[in-house]
């Protein structure tokens, strides 16, 4: 049985969280603040921590930072609605937390059964996660495999072209006029953040495809994150709360609550978000955006990133990407905090190259620049 510890200077919060963990088949400890988890975590040794932020004697931050150092174990950030909260949260991503939840309502709520199932999904998640090769010095590493200049092997619709120009098809090929010459699409999950700080601001500002990036996550976080990202990188990040035409050197986050798509209005073609789609599970979707994207571009102009996340979003759409013809790359299990949607994609052999998440910019720039 997996063991999770929960961490929260509220009674209450404690009592809830460690009922529905304990309905899902965990066992479950608790602790009231975050000097009393480093104790527990370090002796009882749990598969998944869940951390509140806001404590008193020791905050959420502090204590996740010494479980990194003391015994590194997976965890789960429990955060405010709030830009204080959102912004404390990517701090904690950035520490070593695999993934997060909000607390609906505030800081102490009755209404747990609003994230009943995604608590859930996250803890299951974070105890699949992989804490290797995630040290700074294990990233350089990672990140020193030489990005390939050609795919690796042709299939029917690729050549290997002498130059990334080549690589364009007429723009007579494309179903719609466009004013970019491509797009890169990047699907992310769980541990995602962190992954997307080892990509992005390896880009430069002239990189010359837009790129869009579905990463799951709440409505009330997805504009701080990309404000986050955007102070990180050369490329302008913005996130996609409306339409919003492509543009080179520009990435474009989907809004949480949403599921991000490619439209053409007028020959040019925008980001843009729509309701979540039904019957998806995870938002905003990666199949979705990959798809929209196919309607108004062939998939030789079409680039997919497949990153760290359980599940198998995005694995079909991309997969067809490259069966079509276009480039893909899936994060390694040497980086991926969890290897289930790239790992997807490349039993599905819709992997063009598999590569560390550290090695991802290079390759971008080799194909694109």
């Amino acid at each position: 049985m997996k063991k999770v510890l929960v961490v929260d200077d509220s009674a209450l919060m404690r009592k809830l969280l460690t009922g529905v963990l304990c309905e899902g088949g965990y066992e479950v400890r608790s602790a009231r603040n975050g000097s009393e988890a480093v104790d527990v975590v370090v002796q009882w040794q749990p598969d998944v921590v869940t951390l509140d932020i806001n404590m008193p004697e020791m905050d959420g931050l502090t204590a996740l930072s010494l479980i990194m150092s003391a015994r590194p174990t997976p965890v789960v950030m429990v955060s405010s609605l709030t830009e204080k909260g959102a912004l404390a949260t990517f701090e904690a991503l950035a520490l070593g937390a695999v993934d997060f939840i909000p607390k609906p309502g505030g800081t102490i709520s009755l209404h747990v059964d609003d994230i009943k199932a995604m608590l859930l999904e996250k803890v299951r998640s974070a105890s699949r996660a992989r804490l290797g090769g995630r040290t700074p010095g294990e990233r350089m590493a990672a990140g020193s495999v030489a990005p390939q200049r050609s795919l690796p092997a042709p299939r029917r619709a690729v050549a290997q072209p002498p130059s990334p120009a080549a690589a364009l098809p007429a723009a007579a090929a494309a179903p719609k006029p466009a004013a970019v010459p491509g797009l890169v699409l990047i699907g992310v999950s769980t541990g995602g953040p962190r992954t997307l700080e080892d990509i992005l601001p390896r880009l430069a500002a002239d990189f010359p495809w837009p790129v869009l990036v579905a990463q799951h996550m709440p409505a009330n976080f997805t504009d701080t994150f990309a404000r986050r990202m955007d102070s990180l990188c050369a490329l302008k990040v913005l996130e996609a709360a409306s339409p919003m035409a492509l543009q080179p050197g520009t990435v474009y986050i989907g809004r949480g609550g949403t599921d991000l798509t490619v439209t053409e209005r007028g020959g040019t073609l925008y980001a843009a978000p729509r309701p979540e789609s039904p019957g998806v599970l995870w938002h905003p979707s990666v199949e979705v955006l990959v798809n929209s994207a196919l309607q108004h571009l062939p998939a030789a102009r079409l680039v997919g990133v497949m990153l760290t996340g359980m599940g198998n979003d995005g694995a079909a759409a991309m997969g067809r990407l490259h069966a079509e013809g276009g480039r893909t790359i899936a994060e390694s299990a040497d980086t991926a905090v969890v290897f289930g949607m790239p790992a997807e994609l490349i039993e599905r052999r819709g992997a063009s190259i598999v590569l560390p998440c550290t090695g991802i910019a290079a390759q971008l720039r080799i194909w694109l620049q």
